[in-house]
């Protein structure tokens, strides 16, 4: 992903969290209400990956190391391609493409699809943050590349 794909990731998050705003009934929320300029700012401090097919951007997933960290945001899939693979496939290549030893992301209380997916990629809850609205954000990290892993970038065996 690069700067220059920022309006379509804009596109493609908007439509991609119609319907979490739907469940929490506000859309009020960081991806609907975030800028071209700061999407564009995001993507040249931080990497991203998107996923395509026939040309058409259909899934998105930025994400940025600090301090060993692999810190997972806005992933984002085609309304009408949601449940197709696409959002694990960009997980997955995400962590693969990381040197970090964890990967962290949140989501939502509400998001009861997005936990379980996280779950079923091998994330556990580490802690829930009061949103002050009855919600609260629920943050899950995994770890990644061990030492000794034969997985880890740069390792043999």
């Amino acid at each position: 992903m690069t700067e220059a794909d920022a309006g379509e990731v804009l596109t493609l998050q908007r439509a991609a969290f119609v319907s979490e705003a739907q469940i929490y009934g506000s859309a009020d929320m960081p991806p609907l209400t975030q800028t071209l300029a700061e999407v564009e700012a995001e993507l040249r401090a931080g990497s991203g990956l998107t996923a395509r097919m026939n040309g058409r951007l259909v899934g998105a997933i930025r994400f940025v190391e600090d301090d060993g960290v692999l810190l997972i945001g806005r992933i984002a899939i085609a309304p009408d391609m949601q449940g197709e693979g696409i959002g694990r496939t960009l997980l997955d290549e995400a962590e693969r493409s990381s040197t970090a030893t964890e990967a962290e992301l949140f989501t939502g209380s509400l998001s009861e699809a997005n936990i379980r997916l996280y779950k079923a990629r091998g994330y556990r809850e580490t802690v829930r943050v009061p949103d002050g609205d009855g919600t609260e954000q629920v943050f899950l990290r995994k770890p990644l590349h061990q030492v000794g892993d034969p997985s880890e970038p740069g390792a043999s065996g």
